[in-house]
């Protein structure tokens, strides 16, 4: 059992395990198999957009609740932990999970044929769509600002002293915006369900 949690990997490979163990036995005792068709790949892409999205954000609200604000506190000869071993393995996933956040959205929205309505704001789907849209807006800070800046912060690309430090002020900025914009994003993905406007 000891050896499931010695990586992430293994670990979320049990999870997806054991929830195919328990489907089976739900569907064995209540004798409701799950059909394999169009409706469950939809359910299934909407589990991985949920998944998605939650390494996405959590790391997101990590890295502007736990990591930044705690870095001015920690001896100048200990950061070197934090800049070259845990921020570039954080931002590798944050910015993957961004990515895999938009993709399987945008596959959940094809699939269940909203996706021109909703990104065009037409009635019945402006929540969604606004929702969708702040995702796109956070998912290019990412890639085109935080990204390439902390590259800079962190030493993974050749930078000055003085570039590193201009690029600490896009980074934070926009890391905060996307903090700011996931509590509308958040709110508007969730809301479609229950009041479609």
């Amino acid at each position: 059992m000891g050896a499931i949690f010695t990586s992430p990997g293994r670990t979320v490979s049990a999870g997806v395990v054991l929830l195919i163990i328990i489907v089976a036995v739900v569907g064995a005792v209540t004798g409701q198999w799950t059909k394999i068709d169009h409706a469950w790949a939809t359910y299934a892409m909407v589990w991985l957009h949920v998944i998605s999205g939650v390494l996405w954000i959590g790391l997101l609200w990590y890295l502007n609740f736990v990591q930044v604000p705690t870095m001015p506190s920690i001896p100048a000869e200990n950061r070197s932990a934090i800049t070259k071993h845990i921020a570039p393995n954080v931002l590798f996933y944050f910015r993957y999970a961004a990515l895999a956040t938009v993709i399987t959205g945008l596959l959940v929205a094809w699939m269940q044929r909203y996706i021109l309505e909703a990104l065009m704001l037409q009635k019945g789907f402006i929540l969604i769509g606004l929702g969708m849209w702040m995702a796109l807006v956070m998912a290019f800070n990412v890639w085109f600002i935080i990204w390439p800046n902390q590259q800079k912060i962190l030493g993974l690309v050749p930078a000055t002293d003085e570039q590193k430090a201009a690029a600490a002020k896009p980074a934070l900025y926009a890391s905060r915006f996307n903090t700011m914009f996931s509590i509308g994003m958040l709110y508007f993905m969730v809301m479609q369900r229950f009041a479609p406007i």
